[in-house]
């Protein structure tokens, strides 16, 4: 696949953050872009924000030096599985490293509907990650089961691996296209088509298979009823909002108030069109749902405590003595 870019000014330094946001998404993408700014002010990397239509970033951002870029994919994800939640934009990750490569070494991808409150972020782009293309977080279906089956990997007949989340995914891009990453997973991605229960996520992790360098949970923390406790203790990096409730979409008040009146405070100054997040008193009130999570997180607890010990610093890096099947493995299934 080739993708053709444009920008609205040129790269400053050879690594990124980058977001990738239609219309819909972009105020949120925005709003954790403007995150990494202000931990960030003397950066050595760029903050991109990438759409496959022409982007308007707000006058008052023009001080935080982000970058608008377009992509323009050639309908090259026309055909891969959607959902009424999802456009063909939704696979635009894949092209980074293709569409960006005359510009960045490493890139950052970070999906939208996420909170930042810290972290090094140039340490992050910097890791060792070996000869992997990609260094991601376990998916939060394996934090406290590690050998937990992946439901795609038990439809294609295969057995289980470490399985990622891409919301939050380092990309060493000369790896990436060395082992043809995007193109494979699309022609993956059409080939089986009917039988994907996921979007990019899924074609990524089919095609890695564990050939992934693993990372600290700190850096996408998934917020679910199991880790959001744990997450007020061990203050991450990243918090995920996995799923549908969001911080701008929570009728249920089932998240902590503070990242709904973070965001709203920033549309206030930033974007002031932009319709604020309402903020609720979250499930403190609702003895029944707070009863329910302490008893889900108790339970979690030593599993839990295990999986977080293999990450003594927000940089450990776990890599995978061998290699995998991304470099073009034979992934045709079982007969």
């Amino acid at each position: 696949m080739t993708f053709s870019m444009t920008a609205d000014r040129p790269a400053r330094h050879r690594r990124a953050i980058a977001f990738c946001a239609d219309a819909n998404y972009l105020p949120y993408a925005l709003f954790a872009a403007a995150q990494i700014a202000a931990l960030s002010p003397g950066r050595d990397f760029d903050i991109c924000l990438c759409s496959d239509a022409e982007l308007s970033l707000p006058p008052a951002l023009a001080p935080l030096g982000l970058r608008a870029v377009t992509i323009d994919t050639g309908g090259a994800f026309d055909g891969l599985r959607l959902d009424r939640r999802r456009t063909a934009s939704a696979y635009l990750r894949l092209a980074l490293p293709q569409a960006l490569r005359a510009d960045y070494d490493r890139i950052l991808y970070l999906d939208g509907d996420i909170f930042v409150q810290g972290g090094d972020f140039g340490a992050l782009l910097g890791l060792d990650i070996g000869p992997h293309a990609v260094a991601a977080v376990r998916d939060n279906q394996q934090w406290r089961t590690p050998r937990r089956l992946p439901e795609q990997f038990r439809r294609m007949g295969w057995k289980t691996a470490p399985y990622f989340n891409s919301g939050v995914m380092l990309i060493d891009t000369a790896r990436w296209l060395e082992a043809d990453l995007g193109t494979r997973a699309v022609a993956f991605g059409r080939q089986h088509k009917d039988r994907l229960i996921g979007h990019d996520q899924t074609l990524l992790n089919c095609l890695l298979r564990g050939d992934w360098a693993e990372i600290s949970p700190v850096w996408n923390w998934q917020y679910t009823q199991r880790t959001r406790l744990f997450e007020a203790m061990r203050m991450p990096h990243v918090v995920h909002f996995i799923g549908a409730t969001k911080p701008w979409k929570d009728p249920q008040g089932a998240l902590s108030p503070r990242f709904a009146a973070a965001m709203a405070a920033f549309f206030s100054g930033a974007m002031p069109d932009q319709p604020r997040p309402a903020v609720g008193t979250g499930p403190l009130l609702d003895r029944g749902r707070l009863g329910k999570m302490c008893l889900r997180h108790a339970m979690a607890v030593p599993a839990t405590a295990r999986y977080l010990s293999q990450f003594p610093t927000d940089l450990t890096v776990l890599r995978r003595a061998e290699p995998g099947p991304a470099a073009g493995a034979d992934l045709s299934l079982p007969a």
